[in-house]
């Protein structure tokens, strides 16, 4: 069964940093898009940052210079590297990728961000 899951949640002061990993049982060579979303109470969940099948980046605008998202297929893993947080970043995060042709979500992580 693939089911992705997601570490590096936690508490952290406004203008810190956080590094969420998302792990998965599948060869990664075969995973096409990858992507990050997250969650906040009332709202929908967006989509925060996506490594396409064609390879291309691309960030909510929200974090736009302040988040990365980066793939290691030798680790069977990619991550969100989240500088400067702010307290409107507060919220669950998941993982979500495509192996072949469906798509996988992991459980989420917990991201709060203090003011």
């Amino acid at each position: 069964q693939v089911q992705p899951v997601e570490s590096g949640g936690g508490l952290v002061q406004a203008g810190g940093s956080l590094r969420l990993s998302c792990a998965a049982p599948v060869n990664f060579f075969r995973v096409s898009i990858l992507s990050w979303y997250r969650e906040v109470p009332g709202k929908e969940r967006e989509l925060v940052a996506i490594i396409t099948g064609g390879g291309t980046f691309s960030y909510a605008d929200s974090v736009k210079g302040r988040f990365t998202i980066s793939r290691d297929d030798a680790k069977n893993s990619f991550y969100l590297q989240m500088n400067s947080l702010k307290p409107e970043d507060t919220g669950v995060y998941y993982c979500s990728l495509r192996y072949i042709k469906d798509e996988y979500w992991g459980l989420g992580t917990q991201v709060t961000v203090s003011s």
